[in-house]
């Protein structure tokens, strides 16, 4: 038996605070939060006027909180990453990523760290130490830039266009290894398109590492978990031995996020 296709949902109703041109703009935000990236989408999912939609979007664009993308339509801004950077260094990082970030070093034999993004470039929020004589070391505060290393190029990967492009335009070589130009550029499309990134010795020669983002909902990262070690055991191209453990660590840790 044939059942008729289901009519489509309404769209969610607009909070009402009493002030009307901050509910609609939130409801556009959150619109966008949820997948809409054209005009016609964002009137659809919100049910605001096209008119009124098309000046809010042009006015939240302008302080950067949507962007455009090329080809794509408009998705979450800059200046909300930079108010989101401020909340997230607030977060319980430590009490939340220990127990995770030690049970894949002893899954893995390799050095564990948790990055948050501040700014242009990544902070290490935790740290667990291999046990291995040779091993990685990364201290807890240490800022590390977003244009070398795996961990800095899943921040990239997933920021908002306008974001990524000044960062990869601004972008200077640390060793020999390190992507900059077209060739960073094609490096954040794989990690897009993959959800996960790798390096071999791009911030440091002989220092590989392999990392996946954290997240609550949509594609921004909270955080980034790593794990990084000498080349010769983590390895130099592919998922390497240990993707599967990075990627559990980061799961266990959005489920203790989200509790």
């Amino acid at each position: 038996m044939n059942l008729p296709d289901s009519p489509l949902a309404p769209p969610p109703p607009v909070a009402d605070t009493g002030v009307g041109v901050l509910d609609r703009s939130v409801a556009i935000l959150d619109a966008i939060d949820r997948g809409a990236r054209t005009l016609a989408e964002v009137v659809a999912e919100t049910g605001l006027t096209r008119t009124t939609a098309h000046r809010l979007l042009q006015a939240l664009e302008r302080h950067e909180l949507l962007t455009r993308e090329r080809g794509s339509g408009y998705r979450l801004g800059p200046h909300l990453a930079r108010l989101a950077a401020g909340s997230t260094l607030a977060m319980p990082w430590r009490e939340l990523a220990r127990g995770p970030l030690e049970r894949l070093v002893a899954a893995t034999g390799e050095s564990a760290q948790l990055y948050v993004r501040e700014g242009d470039a990544r902070v290490c929020v935790e740290a667990v130490e291999s046990a291995n004589e040779l091993r990685t070391s990364v201290p807890v505060g240490a800022r590390l830039p977003l244009t070398a290393g795996s961990a800095g190029k899943v921040f990239l990967a997933f920021a908002p266009a306008a974001d990524r492009e000044r960062l990869v335009a601004e972008a200077t070589a640390l060793t020999r290894r390190t992507p900059v130009g077209a060739k960073l550029t094609r490096e954040l499309e794989t990690v897009r398109t993959r959800g996960w990134a790798r390096s071999a010795g791009e911030r440091e020669d002989g220092v590989g590492s392999v990392s996946v983002p954290v997240r609550s909902t949509g594609d921004d990262p909270l955080a980034v978990v790593s794990i990084s070690g000498p080349i010769s055991r983590v390895g130099a191209s592919g998922p390497g031995p240990h993707l599967d453990a990075v990627l559990a660590a980061a799961r266990e840790i959005e489920a203790a996020v989200t509790g």
